[in-house]
């Protein structure tokens, strides 16, 4: 497998420069281009198609959510990691709208957004489980019972309910196969079992649509 291919679009030079010192000390990353606003992030992953982009929230002409639904538009094959100073819900969600495949805080260590690139480049979520948990108290919006029912067909087996718990817990495909005792690929075919029954994408939507239906729960 080649190295992984990365842009970054900041208007913070330091944050900048900071994200590409550490993501380059990987042994399998590039950092290929940068860019200072949505707009020339946009151009940007045009002309490069970096395979992973990482995207701050707030800059000038253009934004992060709205940049990265031009990206999903332009650039499909380009993942989207939002990388911010704010971690409310009601950033969180319009972002993993428009095509985010994760979300992190810029206080993260330097060794979690290099493995959290490596998650979204690999085709999986990357989300802190702090996130997680803001995006499953946002889902269930205090409600006592479920408000999203599934429908026949979309009832889970008792093994995909297991692995929908532990993904809430912010497991990774690894770390949930440890926990129940299969293997990495094993997990992998139940997830996907699970977007199919639920027409959904990827495994944040997975999370929201759990939540909705009951299914996970924060306290």
């Amino acid at each position: 497998m080649g190295r992984i291919r990365v842009a970054i679009v900041d208007d913070d030079k330091l944050v900048r420069r900071a994200l590409t010192v550490f993501l380059e000390d990987a042994h399998d990353i590039d950092v290929v281009g940068e860019a200072v606003d949505g707009v020339a992030g946009v151009a940007l992953v045009q002309e490069l198609s970096p395979d992973v982009v990482l995207l701050d929230m707030q800059m000038p002409r253009m934004g992060g959510v709205e940049a990265a639904t031009e990206i999903a538009a332009s650039a499909p094959t380009t993942r989207v990691l939002a990388i911010t100073t704010f971690g409310t819900v009601e950033m969180i969600l319009p972002m993993l709208r428009a095509g985010a495949a994760g979300y992190l805080l810029k206080d993260a260590e330097p060794e979690a957004i290099v493995e959290a690139v490596r998650l979204v480049h690999a085709g999986a979520a990357a989300l802190s489980p702090a996130i997680t948990a803001r995006l499953i108290e946002s889902a269930q919006d205090g409600a006592p019972t479920p408000r999203d029912e599934l429908a026949a067909g979309q009832q889970l087996s008792e093994r995909e309910r297991e692995i929908v718990t532990h993904l809430a817990l912010g497991r990774s495909n690894a770390e949930i196969a440890r926990a129940i005792h299969v293997s990495e690929s094993t997990v992998k075919t139940h997830l996907s079992n699970i977007m199919t029954k639920w027409e959904v994408n990827n495994r944040v939507q997975i999370l929201i649509r759990a939540a909705r239906s009951g299914l996970v729960r924060f306290r």
